[in-house]
């Protein structure tokens, strides 16, 4: 069994996975909340993954020692921290990248639902982009002011491309 301790802006989750690569299904526990899980692999960076008979897709960007996680519309980092006590037992450090909103995989535009100087909300949908016949939506990661748009509808877009920047609001803690 891995276990992780994960941290997502202020809050740290206990995370255990008991997954059998071969048989690419398992259970995983979020600070005593247990989950079944049962993944496949898309392509080289892109997985469906099914919890609790919930399907998602999940883009995987790997990198020198960290990892970018693209999930319903947020980035996440993965950072591999070092083997704690036990040898069964890794620790590791996920935050959210709010400043962030880009796709997933390569895509097109399909909506700009926000304009300039539009206020958001936390989770508030800002951008749809498509890739392989689905679409994502691409939300807030915090509320804030719309600063800038860099995009437009039908534009090709590629993972690290910043979509729409967003100004946190004051006193905004994500």
């Amino acid at each position: 069994m891995l276990r992780y301790d994960l941290k997502i802006g202020d809050h740290i989750y206990q995370l255990n996975a008991d997954v059998d690569l071969h048989e690419k299904m398992g259970t995983i526990e979020i600070n005593g909340s247990s989950s079944s899980v049962s993944f496949d692999s898309i392509s080289e960076t892109v997985y469906r993954i099914i919890v609790n008979g919930k399907p998602h897709i999940v883009r995987i960007q790997r990198s020198d020692n960290s990892k970018l996680i693209f999930l319903k519309g947020y980035t996440y980092r993965v950072e591999e921290g070092r083997l704690s006590q036990s040898p069964h037992s890794r620790k590791g450090h996920i935050e959210q990248l709010p400043e962030q909103v880009t796709p997933p995989m390569p895509s097109v535009v399909v909506r700009v639902m926000v304009k300039e100087g539009d206020r958001v909300e936390q989770g508030q949908g800002l951008v749809v982009v498509t890739a392989m016949k689905m679409e994502t939506t691409l939300k807030a990661p915090y509320s804030g002011t719309v600063k800038k748009i860099n995009t437009k509808v039908d534009a090709k877009v590629m993972p690290g491309d910043i979509l729409v920047e967003i100004e946190k609001e004051e006193g905004n803690n994500g």
